[in-house]
């Protein structure tokens, strides 16, 4: 059976963006790319100034309530749907729950064939290309470096560290059914 989703998890900075770029050139076919950044950006604005949506601390902590969640559900229902359709979908994902994400994944994707992959980089080099970025809160990256990734089974791990995007994806691509 052919994988019909890859999953990319890890936390800010850590290269998942430049390795799914580097997937969709690398590998055969098109590949949708989605990630969680795609579902904040899709929010009203009142959301990331409400308990109920998601918030981020000046320390780059991220916390999540109750609509925020529904809307995420809704939203991992939808890719997984696009699968079933026959897309073939990258994501780019950050496990804020660690095991619990992924099994929130694991329940809407079924049947599919996914591929897990964790995306590590050291802490203290992802908070160096964050700074870099411009575009985070400091902090963020490395209160993600490591919770992210607790307690999650993955088929493929790599490592940003020191190894560039486009040798990640042909990594991950040669694990591609």
């Amino acid at each position: 059976m052919t994988t019909q989703v890859i999953i990319l998890n890890g936390g800010s900075s850590s290269g998942k963006s430049g390795i799914v770029r580097c997937l969709q050139a690398v590998l055969t076919g098109p590949w949708l790319a989605l990630g969680t950044d795609t579902l904040v950006d899709a929010m009203p604005a009142a959301m990331q100034a409400s308990d109920s949506g998601i918030g981020f601390a000046p320390d780059g902590e991220v916390s999540v309530g109750p609509e925020f969640r529904a809307l995420e559900a809704a939203w991992i229902e939808g890719v997984a749907a696009m699968a079933r359709a026959g897309a073939r979908v990258v994501v780019d994902e950050v496990f804020l729950g660690g095991a619990d994400s992924q099994r929130r994944w694991q329940q809407a994707l079924g049947e599919l064939r996914v591929l897990w992959v964790g995306v590590r980089c050291d802490g203290a080099v992802a908070a160096g290309r964050e700074v870099a970025r411009g575009d985070r809160i400091i902090g963020m990256a490395l209160s993600q470096a490591e919770p992210v990734h607790q307690g999650v089974v993955y088929d493929l791990e790599v490592d940003t560290t020191h190894t560039e995007s486009m040798e990640c994806a042909r990594t991950i691509a040669a694990h591609v059914g």
